[in-house]
This record gives structure tokens, C-alpha cells and sequence, in this order.
């Protein structure tokens, strides 16, 4: 401490508070500069000071909490270290910091804070004086016996080191070249302590308790490599450096070896890193580059940026799961079984996993096929993926398709870019852990391209089973087998998937439900889970099925399930206001308050009434009471129904018809109007209309014109020739959606025919079907979905191509309770 004798202190000090560490006298520290107050102790005093002393600052341990943001000076503590501001670093990135590198001078215990802001000044007193030293009254025996029993524990620490490296050299001389009393602070510093070690080091001002506190510390260090020494393996002569400490603080002003000790604990990474390699399954290629790679990072510094770089890559390529895979379930019955317990209906799926199951089951090398799911939104083509994944025993992993525009999303980057990183399927298998998962390609069909590349292109080698066997991510360069993949993409329409990538999937239609297809999925999954996500019982709510079904037919309308699933949870909801007021208010049975905007009803079964009644004044309801769910409580909870029966009304006149679509969101009935004025023989079109449906229009036109005398259609004047002084105007509500298709064809023939001929078209009767300009009817598609959409706008009849009648054998037409009838000719 000679040089905290010579160096006589301010009376005054700047104090900087950090939370990084404990600055020793003789040590070095580099710590962050990112509070208002140290920044502005920067700025004033060692950014724009000239003088020596202009670079003497306190440094004080904050043991506050580093994160608050209170703007109040912490509680100090009592004992600082006074430091040399040696270099100044400052920086913007991420936020505007400073990086100070201090070196330490002597204690000082703070006397009087004299202000704290804009940073905080404190009067002072320096303890270390080289008069405590030699002025002691204690003997000099106790003191000489501890220092040579210190020096002692210091040297053997030291020796145990690898004496080549300089840093260690160097350590070992300045044990012979520094005072003894300024070593514990020195050997403190250096070795592997806490920083609540290092302010109890700190805060002995007295030299002997100095001593007595440092020699356990070294006592632990040699233990603990002496055990070092037995348990590592032998290894080359030049890695024989046996590395649990590193001078890591510059003293007085000696270079920093925290590098090294970085290097070396890399450098023990890099040997495991290469042991997991080895003992690796992974391919024969992919084993050669990983081992070339490894030696190249042996060789490169660590400041080098590919450093990171091929250590990610080869970290990777570790965790990859190149030969792990899971053992499926192989019982065709407990399949079934999980299967429907699942899923109502979707028996063609259901049956194509029973067939992939068998199959192999008889077969172990069998390839994943790919699966297509498409149909409209809300069916459970998502949540089927799932299920056949848990069927499988399998891990499961989705993949969001939907609006990816980069076709590095599927292949990965290359190496050479910045950032880059292995594409979806590669991380996916990397977060499963095994290479036969089941992988959900989600929305396939809302693909984009960019200047990035095509997505869709990207996934023709993923999902073809002759080449993904060596599917090849840019990322990795060497090929990883995906044929144990089982792959299954979701869809709404196969029209925007592009041809290539179609073919090679096996598409499966999942059409939208029937009605009574919608009770049972109520009842069996819906609101059992909308009880237990509202914490309702059975025994507090009960949902009829007729009830279940004025919420199908009058509430939503739709192919799936997911806006019966949101009116569920809206009366669950309701429910459990009414039963928390109820528990809340057991005590006052006599009338329960209403809240403010509260327009629910309980309806309750009494034990002397047979039927439901509505308490319009919200009678509080006993505990054992159900809440019974019927037309009115719907009504009160969730509004006046939005769908009515309005076909028979919009029927009530001549030029109308009923025909049906067929959109991604499922199936739809559309209405067709014609109306005739006086005119020039004009043909109008309303609607937002396509031109595939316009040309419908027009052949219906020409083939009711040609055909006139036939079925006695006339106009206005009597007259066989329609467009005789007659305009004719056809729409399709609603205005605002586009339409577009030749399955309208039919339907603008009989609205044009009812209109000729003054008869009413039947309200019960909806139709489809492409006509020809020689009135020959062609087969169209969607005809489950349109048959559905016809069932649940309450259609009894369906008038579709006789060339069409095999796709009546997937629609249960008794179920239905519906009447097809055929038209061709």
C-alpha cells in the first residue's frame, strides 16, 4: 500500500455507484456506466477535467435492488474504495452508456454527504496509510506469523497454476515485489469470491482482520484444485493448464487476463462439443462437415464473428434428432376409440388414419404420407391434426403458414447472412426432439411470394415422399431425412394452392355439420369445456338440446362450430353472474338486486311446476337449483335471434329463385331476382357479379329465348320474342359480396322462367347446376357444402345435375330429411 501513502486523497469525492462488483485497492475494474447520475459524474468531472485529481473518484458497492427506478439516493455504504478513472468508453447502443475502467487507490470512510445531485459529493477520510503499517502497537511476532502463513497459502496457490501462461508468471513475481499488507486485497480480487465476501474483505480496515479473513478464502481455492487435479483426465502437454483461476483485475495497471480464462472455459466447451459429435447418430455426410467445422473453430479466435456463428451451426447439428424417434401405437380398436371420443362424424378421415395405421402396422418402413384437410373454417381441421398426433403416440408441432412470403421460412438461410438461422421444419424438428413427429402445415392455402421467393415452391421438396427422404436446409447443407414425418396441411379452398404442391398431397374433404351433427358436438365437447372454463357444474346450468338447436338456427350460421362455441360462453357467462350473486346473496332470499346492465332472466324448475318460467324480476335462485336455458333466457342473453326465416316471404312473387354457392366459409344459399320493364331488349346485372356468372346470365337468356314457343313464356306485350321492347333486370343480393361461378346457371333459368311466366317458384326448393348454351345441365362442385347450407336455412328440396348423384352417397340424406331431386337431360 505504498502507493496509498504517497498518494494523498481529496477531502472531497465524486462517489460512483456500482452494482457490478467490488472494487479492491490495487485491483482493476471495468464496470457499465448507465444511471443519470453516474453518466452525469462522467460528463463533469472525468470528460471534461484536466487534472490529475479531476480523475480521483469514489466508488461505492450499491447493494440496493440495481433495478429500481426510485429517483432517491440508496442508503451508501460506509466504507469506498478511492480509484484512478483510467479509460473512458462511451456508446449508444442500446441505450447511451459509458464503460469506465478504474483502478484502485485506498479506502476512505464517508464523514458527510454534501450533496446528490446531479450526482452525489461526500467528504472523506483515507484509512489506508502506510503510518498504520509501521506505527502499530501490535507484536511483531502475531503480525509476522500471519503474514507469513499468508504468504505461504499464496505461493502454493500460484505454483498449482500453469507457470507458462505470462499472466501467471507475472503473479508470481509481484508475491515477492508487493508489500505484504497489500496482498489480501491483491489475492482477494484475483480469486474466485463473492462479492459479499469482497466487502467484508472492504470494509476490514484493520490489517490483521484482513489476514485472518483472506487465508480461508485461499485454503478453499487449493481444495478445491487439488480436487480439480484428481478428476480431469490427462491430456496433451500443451493443454495441461488446470484453469480455476485467472487474474481477471488489472493491478496497477497490468494487463487483464479475464480474457484467458474465457478462452480457456471455451476451450474445454469446444473438446465437449466435439465428444458429443462423435458420439452423435448423425449421418455419415453430415458427421464429416460437423468434424471439418469443429477443427476450423479451433483454430479462429474468438473475436472473430464466424466463431459464433459455427458454434451455433454446430450446436444444432448436435441437438438435431438425426436417429430419435417415438414408437407409435399400433391398436387399430383403441384408436377408433380415442378417435371418436375426440371428433364426432369426419368418418372419411377417421378412416383414412385407421387405414394408415394398419397398414403400418404390417409394414415398419412405411413413409408418412401427406394429408390435405380442406373445408371451411371452424370444423376441427386443426384440432383433428392434434388428435391423430396423441392417436399416434407421436410428438405434434404446428407450423403457421399463413401469409409467410420468404421462402427461407421453409428452407432456413444461408450461413453467409447475418442472422441466420435453419428454417420452420428444421426447428421444428429441433423442438420436438425425435424425426417422426406429426407436423401441421396451418392455412397452406394463404401462401404468399415475394421478391424473398416462393414459399409454396419451397414446400414441393417437403412434401414430396420421393425426396424428402434428403430434404436439404440451406442452414444445414447437408441433407436430413423427413419420410418419417407425417405431415398434414390444413386448408380452406384448393384453388390458391398451387398445382405442383397439390398433386403432391392427398387432399381430404372436411365438409361443414349438419345440425344434428352440431348438437351432438355441443353437447358432447362444447359446453362440458365452456362449464369447466366458466367454473360452472352441470348442476348449476342446464342447455336442452332444443335449446341447442334455436342457437344453431337462429343464432349462427355458419359450416363449423366456432360462433355456437362463442354463444355457449356467452350464456356460461351470464350463468355465473347470476350464481355468484347467488352465493354472494344466500342470505337474502327475498329478492335479488339487478345490476346495471344486466338484461339476463333465470329460468327455473320448481318442484310443483312442470315447465320453465321466466322471472322477469330475478328471483335469487337456491343453491341446489339448476338454471334451465330456453327460448326466453336465449333471448334475453344473447339479443333477438339474427337469422328468421325469411325464405317464403322473399318467394311471395314471380322472378325469384333460391340457389347455392359454395365459398371457402362453406356452403351458401343465394337469392336470384328478375324483374321486366319497358325498354329496348337491354339485359341488366347487379351484384357484384363475375364474369363466369354474367356469362351464365346471358346463356339463360338466349336459351329461354330460343326455347319460348316451347314452354309458353311471354313478355309484357304477348309476345314470344322476351326481349321485345323489354328490359331485363337481373340482381343477386347481397350487393356488397363478389360472386362468381357457372353453378348459378340453373337457378337464373327458372328465376328468368317464373318471371315469363307468372308462376311462383316453391320457397321450400333450392337448386345448382352449370347450363350449356343447348340447355344440357353440367355437374358442379361443393354439393355437401351447398346441401348443408340448404339445411340450415330450412330447405326441404334440392334440385341438383343428375350427373352429381354420386356425391350424394357422402351426404346422409335421411339425417337430412331432405329430397334431391335430379335434373338432366
Amino acid at each position: 500500500m505504498a502507493a496509498g501513502s504517497a498518494i494523498q486523497i481529496p477531502s472531497r469525492l465524486p462517489l460512483l455507484l456500482t452494482h457490478e462488483g467490488v472494487l479492491l485497492p490495487g485491483s482493476t475494474m471495468r464496470t457499465s456506466v448507465d444511471s443519470p447520475r453516474n453518466m452525469q459524474l462522467v460528463r463533469s468531472r472525468l470528460l471534461k477535467g484536466t487534472s490529475l485529481r479531476s480523475t480521483i473518484i469514489g466508488v461505492i458497492p450499491n447493494t440496493s435492488d440495481p433495478t429500481s427506478d426510485c429517483d432517491d439516493l440508496p442508503n451508501l455504504h460506509r466504507i469506498g474504495t478511492a480509484a484512478l478513472a483510467v479509460q473512458v468508453v462511451g456508446s449508444n447502443w442500446p441505450k447511451p452508456h459509458y464503460t469506465l475502467l478504474v483502478t484502485g487507490l485506498c479506502r476512505f470512510q464517508i464523514l458527510q454527504l454534501l450533496k446528490e445531485k446531479p450526482y452525489p459529493v461526500a467528504e472523506v477520510e483515507q484509512l489506508d496509510r502506510l503510518e498504520q503499517f509501521t506505527n502499530q502497537h501490535k507484536s511483531e511476532e502475531e503480525l509476522g506469523e500471519l503474514s507469513e502463513q499468508f504468504y505461504k497459502y499464496a505461493v502454493q496457490l500460484v505454483e498449482m497454476l500453469d507457470m507458462s501462461v505470462p499472466a501467471v508468471a507475472k503473479l508470481r513475481r509481484l508475491l515477492d515485489n508487493l508489500p505484504r499488507e497489500a496482498l489480501p486485497d491483491i489475492l482477494t480480487s484475483i480469486i474466485r469470491t463473492s462479492n459479499q465476501e469482497k466487502l467484508q474483505i472492504l470494509d476490514a480496515v484493520r490489517l490483521e482482520e484482513r489476514f485472518k479473513m483472506t487465508i480461508p478464502l485461499l485454503v478453499r481455492q487449493i481444495e478445491g484444485l487439488k480436487l480439480l487435479q484428481k478428476t480431469r483426465k490427462p491430456k496433451q502437454d500443451d493443454d495441461k493448464r488446470v484453469v480455476a483461476i485467472r487474474p481477471n483485475r488489472r493491478i496497477n495497471h497490468i494487463p487483464s487476463t479475464a480474457e484467458d480464462e474465457e478462452e480457456e472455459e471455451d476451450h474445454d466447451d469446444v473438446v465437449m462439443l466435439e465428444k458429443k459429435i462423435r458420439t452423435s447418430s448423425m449421418s455419415e455426410q453430415a458427421l464429416k462437415v460437423c468434424l471439418k467445422e469443429i477443427k476450423r473453430l479451433k483454430k479462429m479466435p474468438q473475436s472473430m464473428p464466424e466463431y459464433a456463428l459455427t458454434r451455433n451451426y454446430l450446436e444444432l447439428m448436435v441437438e438435431l434428432p438425426w436417429n430419435k424417434s417415438t414408437k407409435d401405437r399400433l391398436e387399430i380398436r383403441a384408436a377408433r376409440i380415442l378417435l371418436d371420443n375426440d371428433h364426432y362424424a369426419m368418418e372419411k378421415l377417421k378412416k383414412r388414419v385407421l387405414e394408415y395405421l394398419a397398414v403400418r402396422q404390417l409394414k415398419n418402413n412405411l413413409k408418412g404420407p401427406i394429408l390435405c384437410f380442406v373445408g371451411p373454417p371452424g370444423v376441427g381441421k386443426t384440432s383433428v391434426g392434434r388428435s391423430i398426433a396423441k392417436t399416434l403416440g407421436r410428438e405434434f408441432h404446428r407450423i403457421a403458414l399463413g401469409g409467410v412470403c420468404d421462402q427461407s421460412d421453409i428452407r432456413g438461410h444461408r450461413r453467409t447472412y447475418v442472422g441466420s438461422m435453419p428454417g420452420r421444419i428444421i426447428n421444428g424438428l429441433k423442438t420436438v426432439g425425435v424425426n417422426n413427429p406429426v407436423f401441421l402445415l396451418d392455412e397452406v392455402d394463404k401462401l404468399g411470394k415475394s421478391l424473398q421467393g416462393d414459399p409454396a415452391a419451397a414446400l414441393l421438396e417437403v412434401l414430396d415422399p420421393e425426396q424428402n427422404h434428403s430434404f436439404t436446409d440451406h442452414y444445414l447443407n447437408v441433407a436430413f431425412d423427413l419420410s418419417q414425418v407425417l405431415f398434414i396441411a390444413t386448408a380452406n379452398t384448393t384453388a390458391t394452392i398451387p398445382p405442383a404442391l397439390l398433386d403432391r398431397m392427398e387432399v381430404i374433404q372436411v365438409p361443414g355439420y349438419t345440425q344434428e351433427e352440431k348438437i351432438e358436438i355441443a353437447h358432447r365437447h362444447l359446453i362440458p369445456k365452456q362449464l369447466e372454463q366458466h367454473g360452472l357444474t352441470p348442476q348449476q346450468i342446464q342447455i336442452p338440446q332444443v335449446t341447442t338447436l334455436d342457437i344453431i338456427t337462429r343464432y349462427t350460421r355458419e359450416a363449423g362450430v366456432r360462433s355456437l362455441d362463442r354463444k355457449l360462453g356467452a350464456i356460461c357467462r351470464a350463468v355465473a353472474v347470476k350464481v355468484a350473486e347467488g352465493q354472494h346473496k344466500e342470505t337474502k332470499p327475498d329478492r335479488a338486486e339487478v345490476g346495471e346492465g344486466e338484461d339476463c332472466k333465470e329460468h327455473v324448475t320448481e318442484d310443483t311446476k312442470a315447465e320453465s318460467i321466466s322471472d322477469t324480476a330475478d328471483l335469487a335462485l337456491p343453491p341446489e337449483m339448476p338454471i334451465l336455458i330456453d327460448f326466453h333466457a336465449l333471448k334475453d342473453i344473447l339479443g333477438p335471434p339474427m337469422y328468421e326465416m325469411e325464405v317464403s316471404e322473399r318467394l311471395s312473387q314471380p322472378g325469384v329463385a333460391i340457389g347455392l354457392a359454395w365459398t371457402p366459409l362453406g356452403g351458401e344459399i343465394m337469392f336470384v331476382e328478375a324483374s321486366r320493364m319497358d325498354g329496348e331488349g337491354q339485359l341488366t346485372l347487379t351484384g357484384q357479379l363475375g364474369d363466369v356468372m354474367k356469362e351464365s346470365a346471358h346463356l339463360a337468356i338466349s336459351w329461354l329465348r330460343s326455347n319460348a314457343k316451347r314452354y309458353q313464356l311471354t313478355n309484357a306485350s304477348g309476345s314470344f320474342d322476351l326481349l321485345d321492347n323489354t328490359d331485363i333486370h337481373l340482381h343477386f343480393p347481397a350487393g356488397a359480396v363478389t360472386k362468381d361461378g357457372p353453378s348459378a346457371g340453373v337457378t337464373i333459368v327458372t328465376c328468368l322462367a317464373s318471371l315469363f311466366s307468372g308462376r311462383l317458384v316453391c320457397s321450400d326448393v333450392a337448386m345448382t347446376g352449370e347450363i350449356t348454351l343447348r340447355g344440357l345441365v353440367l355437374p358442379v362442385g361443393g354439393i355437401k357444402d351447398k346441401v348443408l347450407a340448404a339445411h340450415r336455412a330450412g330447405l326441404k328440396r334440392i334440385i341438383i345435375p343428375q350427373r352429381n348423384e354420386k356425391d350424394l352417397e357422402e351426404i346422409a340424406v335421411n339425417n337430412l330429411s331432405q329430397e334431391a331431386d335430379n335434373l338432366g337431360r
